[in-house]
């Protein structure tokens, strides 16, 4: 009888050690933060010009799994056209590729004066995501880093479904 026990004792006690390693594993195995501070000019390719006629500055900050993504858009003359704010989560970080996707769960849209054209990036963006809000209640947002200098604390970053490249500013 008394070989049971130490058995039931010996049992418990490592359930205990189990649970205690998986609380620590957790505590200790969260997402990576990072923030991006990324900009780009934005062409109008139905006029026929290559002058650009807006820029895009996107900032993108993650912490402990959490996603916040800020799209602001400005003319020539430096006037805001308009900002597209979003909220979510890392969902998954492929390492080796560089990818990040996020679920973007929240969305406000502010347009700038109403003299100012609202830039066709902007408009994209604001209905896709509008439609995937709506229809699931979340927007899938994905990033890939296509070019990285650590010593110059620069990446190459593609943002999809809006499908724009960015110069970003890696911020530690």
């Amino acid at each position: 009888m008394a070989r049971k026990g130490l058995w039931a004792i010996n049992i418990v006690i490592l359930l205990c050690l189990l649970a205690s390693i998986g609380a620590i594993y957790s505590l200790t195995s969260k997402a990576p933060s990072f923030m991006l501070s990324c900009s780009s000019e934005l062409f109008n390719h139905e006029v026929g010009t290559v002058d650009s006629d807006h820029y895009l500055l996107v900032d993108l900050v993650s912490k402990d799994g959490l996603a916040q993504i800020n799209y602001r858009y400005y003319d020539l003359e430096g006037n805001s056209a308009g900002t597209l704010a979003m909220t979510g989560k890392v969902n998954k970080i492929d390492a080796q590729r560089q990818m990040y996707d996020i679920s973007v769960t929240t969305k406000q849209e502010y347009l700038g004066g109403s003299s100012f054209e609202t830039p066709a990036h902007y408009e994209y963006l604001s209905y896709v995501s509008g439609i995937n809000l709506n229809k699931n209640g979340m927007h899938s947002l994905s990033i890939q880093v296509l070019e990285r200098d650590e010593t110059k604390d620069y990446a190459v970053v593609l943002f999809q479904p809006s499908n724009t490249v960015c110069g970003c500013r890696l911020v530690h």
